[in-house]
């Protein structure tokens, strides 16, 4: 287990509410919920269907408003009753990379180029988001399928692909949302065994919401979410 709760979080959200519509058609998706994520944790969010691990997922990820609360990335207050950056696309390249259930590559383009688009939108020159591309996925262990077109990976190879791409440009925090539920339970070690790899050589912060099983057992904190409600995390 990490014991990097010795710095700052990475992730701090305090009484974060959500609801969506009004009166007799308002849903209370997230309910003062209150947790923080420190450098070099690898931690998952649990719950049943609509208990809102997304919506958290979305809300720490500056593409859905809170109704109330605050959120905190890399030490920078970033909501306070409204956002307090005017540019949250500039504010998810710089902090943040996302994981999905599916590797959402494109499928026109080839390994190298899926991850080095990403450093084009942060500015890099082509040279440079190519050396870096081939860097992440050398180190995801994937280099040699630099060349390969989506179609043509495997599952577990697509899915290395797409963690290079989230850490294109450096972020300090990973989100991924259901990341090994469409792999097999060797392919989702790996995985987990680079989010790990991840988390502690660039000390980031990994929060996953899964339903896999077969991964519990690869995080340093487990948090339940019921009914918009956080309710006990164990490590």
């Amino acid at each position: 287990m990490s014991t990097a709760k010795q710095q700052a979080p990475l992730v701090s959200v305090g009484d974060v509410s959500k609801h969506f519509g009004e009166g007799s058609t308002r849903v209370d998706a997230l309910r003062e919920v209150s947790l923080e994520v420190y450098p070099g944790e690898v931690v998952a969010l649990l719950g049943p269907s609509g208990s809102g691990k997304t919506t958290l997922l979305n809300v720490i990820g500056c593409i859905t408003e809170p109704s109330s609360g605050r959120v905190s990335l890399d030490t920078e207050l970033v909501y306070d009753g409204r956002w307090l950056r005017d540019d949250l696309r500039k504010l998810r390249l710089e902090k943040i990379g996302f994981i999905f259930q599916f590797h959402n590559l494109l499928p026109f383009l080839n390994s190298k180029d899926n991850v080095a688009v990403v450093l084009s939108l942060a500015e890099f020159d082509a040279d440079a988001a190519s050396r870096r591309a081939v860097e992440l996925l050398d180190y995801l262990e994937v280099g040699h399928r630099k060349d390969a077109m989506p179609a043509k990976l495997s599952g577990g190879e697509a899915q290395r692909v797409a963690i290079a791409r989230a850490l294109a440009n450096k972020p300090r925090i990973i989100l991924a949302d259901e990341p090994t539920a469409a792999l097999d339970s060797q392919r989702a070690g790996i995985v987990m065994d680079l989010l790990r790899k991840v988390a502690e050589e660039q000390q980031a912060a990994v929060l996953a919401v899964t339903h896999d099983e077969k991964i519990f057992n690869r995080f340093d904190h487990i948090f339940h979410l019921r009914d918009g409600r956080l309710e006990a995390g164990h490590g």
